[in-house]
């Protein structure tokens, strides 16, 4: 063996020095867990990655092997970015730890049970765009009302936080269905939520809080509408009829 100059022998224990430090300063970086396992039968193999930030944990699950992996990531950065802001808002108590699915056996658009929520791997084929069914779906978890009930109400309040928080709804196109004298309120999903920012905007800023509250600690019933603004919420809707306009901003 040859002998070390005192040059070589300064330099080596530098560069390894160098390299734990760089690989030590990466290891912040968030990386996902990545994990397979073969189902039953002819079921296709379910792959499972964990990304941790913020507090939080995701365990994204899917069973479709061509699954576009830059929609999964932008359904991760999304999650990351609207529930703390959603939760910040509305609901301290949230679970720290959620689950997405996506789901080939799954033929709606997305459901929302507890912490998890499942996504339909052939509607996101089809939609690659609408990244925001998140924003929607995990405002569902932040609700975590004792009652689905009412439906419109709890439908409305996830669009309006759609249409809040969601980050990618320009891109999908999606937007607040303009008023028209054939709606109702109790049209749920964006006819309700566009009523919720006319009433936000024109009646009182914190009425979609207050609602929210209502529904989580089981105190709603009909006359609330006219205990936060002193009408019913046929009469609020009577008023927003006759001058609905809103200057809407989408993302």
């Amino acid at each position: 063996m040859k002998h070390l100059h005192l040059k070589q022998m300064i330099v080596l224990p530098l560069t390894l020095l160098l390299l734990v430090f760089c690989m030590a300063s990466c290891s912040h970086r968030m990386t996902p867990q990545v994990s397979t396992a073969a189902t039953s039968g002819t079921d296709p193999v379910l792959q499972t990655r964990t990304y941790k930030e913020k507090g939080y944990t995701l365990t994204f699950k899917n069973n479709d092997p061509s699954f576009d992996t830059s929609i999964r990531e932008k359904l991760v950065r999304t999650f990351f970015i609207v529930y703390p802001k959603e939760a910040r808002r509305f609901n301290k108590k949230v679970p720290k730890s959620i689950v997405f699915s996506m789901d080939t056996a799954y033929h709606g658009v997305a459901a929302t049970g507890h912490d998890k929520t499942t996504f339909s791997a052939a509607y996101y084929h089809k939609h690659p765009h609408d990244i925001d069914v998140v924003t929607h779906e995990v405002m569902h978890i932040v609700q975590g009302y004792p009652h689905y009930h009412p439906v419109w109400l709890v439908e409305g309040i996830a669009d309006y936080a759609r249409y809040v928080y969601g980050v990618h709804n320009k891109t999908a196109g999606w937007i607040l269905y303009d008023y028209s004298d054939k709606q109702s309120y109790k049209n749920s999903y964006r006819i309700c939520a566009r009523f919720l920012v006319w009433l936000s905007k024109n009646v009182d800023k914190k009425i979609v809080d207050q609602l929210d509250s209502s529904l989580r600690d089981d105190t709603y019933t009909s006359g609330t509408w006219k205990k936060l603004t002193g009408k019913t919420v046929d009469e609020l809707w009577a008023a927003y009829g006759k001058d609905p306009a809103l200057q809407l901003h989408y993302r």
